[in-house]
């Protein structure tokens, strides 16, 4: 019965019995002959392919067994999908490639064809494969890819890159690599071609070669932590094609939605995007091209559509074939449509709507015995061997070690590593100014930022943004309307600086996060804009897992430095409503090993953002750089034409001396400043400073703390100040529940303060439109309140 082939003994039993009642024909065809009429996969190749499928059926069954005696902590299986196999066989041992998580037997193929510890023996290679995925399953710290952290298909040595979220959430990731690939940074092997940002031409073809793994295939070095560097060089040749595969409860989803729209947006606007996105699909019935995940992705504009079987070896491989050879050539985007089956899935997921006659196992015995290359009894003898060897390699893998402490857990995370930062950020400078002065943007007036006289916050933003251009090669900047100066105005003239790295893209966020987690990958250094707080929401999901999580669940091996520059928190009037004035940082704060930055004036803006971007080139570090939207312009800072809140821009032989480290606050002393701390930052920065100000008029001392990092927050910085005085005023101008303040009183008990706390913070509501924002928002009444409750102690 149809329910009941879920079962390992049952799918096991049906093999046999199918198998068993196949009849070999009277003459055979040679090994080297396509395995039926018409079909370009050879006899041959079609033996190599079966036994890595049968690999992967193995492999699940062997993670059922471990699961049985508390062993085994990964059951999700690829039992059904084993025609990827075919995928893997049409794309080169170099080409990147984004596995979800049915992808065994993919991953099975691209071991052969690499070598590795393994040798030229291809058994060896293929039980080396299976203990790669076994050691994924009973979270051994030899893992290829997570160190015993998880359990996903990737490997830098055989050139696949992790999928860390959710359905289909890697695809935009896919799209970013791919359009950077496009670009072809300039690196030891190649050269930046004429393509800028979307309105560029696209690039020429390059040359056709899709090899199987039986041809000859280009060597595939391991990667070891490929980031960027100061040429923005790529790890991967120039006619690579990036691989990326979905199921088809991906297909509608944000993740795949964004990538297809993006993909086909740049494709069409004539940039390069060598983009192959497989959906395995295993809809309950027959899928096909006809049903709704067919109708969803076909007629997508730019991106091509091709559709097979997949539990047909012969004619999965034919359409591989096809489709990597067209985006190898156009350098254009493409999906291959293939339908599975789902067997032996998770529990909850739906049991297969059509019968056990598509196992993609029996349809490749058929195959093979009916070419004559097998006959019955040889394919259940293979069927038998490779399940004992995938046996014994799990019995193997239980005793490997696995992580024992919180530290060696955490250890991937992400690299806290303050002097490199600090070298990075002197050699940048040193770049600056061997660039020489007609190499640095004189946007200012026919003059250098340092000589064009006091910045505003915003001021200092672009002329950072321009020295980082001049001296960092590989550096992007791109966002909505970029080329425009964004929405604020901040990226004005950079675009005349270099058109290559200064470009519009779409304005979908998670498009925009993710053509930066790809751009980070390949070896440049991205900095894309968001149009606000608000829109960060709507991809979320790139940034915690995407990209935040990258070297956390490689261990290291991958990275994808970005810089993320936001505008956002409120303004005090409410101008644009509750959109445009988000004032939540909550779904930032508890994202593991991201840096938060939140520049308060101009004097702090350009060393903060040149340590996000130091720390991105040397650690791999994903950085947030929040910008307060509503002093980009201040000018004063107590009265009216102080200009107390502008700064002078540094030239790069001053970077190394105002370097400011990731973590480390500042302190601003008036009066006597042993009456009182105030912790705060961003536009509360401002408005305790004039609070302070007039506390000292009338004789009292106050510290005011700029935060400056909420990620991580400067802990010894916070609780040395607030022992200094005994009181602490806590001024959040985010909301009250999950706002920052919450994260900085649990810091003042972890450091055993003892002394007086007062927060004042936002209300718990979306800002609104006009004056009636001033009711929510924090105010500098409400400080002077606060302060003088803590005072009154």
């Amino acid at each position: 019965m149809l329910n009941c082939v879920t079962t390992p003994q049952s799918l096991d039993e049906r093999f046999r019995d199918a198998v068993s009642a196949l009849r070999p024909p009277e003459s055979g065809r040679a090994p080297g002959d396509p395995v039926r009429d018409g079909a370009g996969l050879t006899g041959a190749l079609a033996r190599e392919l079966f036994d890595a499928q049968l690999t992967s059926r193995h492999l699940d069954l062997a993670a059922r067994w471990l699961r049985s005696f508390n062993e085994g902590f990964h059951t999700g299986g690829s039992s059904g999908h084993e025609g990827n196999a075919a995928v893997a066989a049409a794309l080169r041992g170099d080409d990147p490639a984004l596995l979800h998580h049915r992808s065994a037997a993919f991953y099975c193929v691209r071991a052969t064809a690499h070598p590795g510890a393994a040798g030229d023996d291809p058994a060896r290679r293929l039980d080396e494969a299976a203990r790669d995925v076994l050691r994924g399953v009973v979270a051994s710290v030899r893992d290829p890819i997570t160190g015993g952290r998880d359990k996903i298909f990737g490997n830098p040595a055989l050139h696949l890159i992790p999928a860390l979220s959710s359905s289909g959430g890697h695809l935009p990731r896919a799209v970013g690599l791919a359009h950077a690939l496009g670009r072809s940074a300039p690196g030891p092997s190649a050269s930046r071609p004429s393509a800028p940002g979307l309105s560029a031409p696209g690039l020429s073809a390059p040359g056709l070669s899709a090899p199987g793994p039986s041809a000859s295939r280009p060597s595939a070095p391991g990667l070891s932590a490929p980031g960027p560097s100061a040429s923005g060089g790529s790890p991967w040749p120039e006619d690579a094609v990036v691989a990326a595969s979905f199921g088809d409860g991906g297909a509608g989803g944000a993740g795949a939605t964004a990538a297809l729209h993006a993909a086909g947006r740049l494709a069409l606007a004539g940039q390069p995007v060598p983009l192959l996105l497989i959906c395995e699909d295993n809809t309950p019935g027959r899928p096909g091209a006809d049903g709704w995940t067919g109708a969803a992705l076909r007629g997508r504009p730019g991106v091509r559509y091709t559709y097979a079987d997949g539990c047909d070896l012969a004619a999965a491989y034919d359409a591989a074939v096809e489709a990597v050879a067209f985006v190898r050539a156009e350098r254009r985007p493409a999906v291959l449509h293939l339908s599975t089956v789902l067997l032996l899935g998770s529990p909850g997921d739906p049991e297969p709507g059509d019968g056990l006659d598509r196992d993609p196992l029996i349809s490749a015995a058929r195959l093979l015995v009916e070419a004559g290359l097998y006959g019955p009894d040889e394919v259940i003898t293979r069927y038998d061997e490779i399940g004992w060897q995938v046996r014994k390699a799990a019995e193997e893998v239980l005793g490997e070690p696995k992580l024992t402490s919180a530290a060696e857990v955490v250890a991937s995370l992400a690299a806290r590593r303050p002097l490199r930062v600090a070298h990075a950020v002197t050699e940048t400078a040193g770049r600056a100014l061997g660039a020489g002065a007609p190499g640095r943007l004189r946007a200012f007036d026919g003059r250098l930022p340092e000589d064009a006289g006091p910045m505003t916050l915003a001021q200092t933003i672009t002329a950072t943004l321009t020295d980082a251009l001049a001296a960092q090669p590989g550096l992007l900047v791109f966002g909505p309307a970029t080329t425009r100066g964004g929405r604020h105005g901040v990226t004005t003239g950079l675009a005349a600086h270099d058109p290559e790295r200064v470009f519009d893209s779409p304005p979908d966020p998670a498009t925009i996060l993710g053509l930066a987690a790809g751009a980070g990958l390949a070896g440049l250094l991205p900095v894309p804009e968001l149009d606000g707080l608000a829109a960060l929401h709507g991809a979320a999901e790139q940034l915690r897992a995407e990209a935040a999580g990258m070297a956390y669940l490689s261990a290291g091996a991958y990275r994808n430095p970005l810089v993320l520059r936001v505008p956002g928190l409120a303004q005090p009037y409410g101008i644009g409503g509750h959109l445009a004035n988000d004032n939540t940082v909550a779904a930032l704060r508890d994202v593991p090993g991201l840096v938060v930055a939140v520049p308060a004036r101009a004097a702090d803006a350009a060393p903060m953002l040149r340590s996000c971007l130091a720390a991105a080139e040397a650690d791999g570090t994903v950085s947030v750089f929040l910008e307060p939207v509503a002093v980009y312009q201040t000018r004063d800072l107590y009265q009216q034409g102080d200009s107390e809140w502008l700064a002078p821009y540094s030239a790069p032989g001053a970077w190394a001396d105002e370097h400011i480290p990731i973590g480390r606050a500042r302190t601003y002393a008036l009066g006597t400043a042993q009456d009182v701390t105030i912790v705060t930052y961003g536009n509360g920065v401002r408005m305790s400073l004039r609070v302070a100000a007039r506390l000292a008029a009338d004789g009292y001392g106050a510290r005011v703390v700029d935060l400056r990092w909420l990620n991580p927050l400067p802990v010894a910085d916070l609780v040395r100040e607030a022992n200094v005085t005994g009181r602490v005023l806590i001024v959040d101008e985010t909301r009250r529940s999950g706002g920052v303040g919450e994260g900085v009183l649990a810091a003042l008990v972890d450091g055993s303060f003892v002394g007086s706390v007062r927060r004042v913070a936002a209300a718990d509501v979306p800002v609104p439109l006009g004056p009636a924002a001033q009711h929510v928002l924090v105010g500098e009444d409400a400080i002077t309140q606060g302060a003088h409750a803590l005072l009154a102690r």
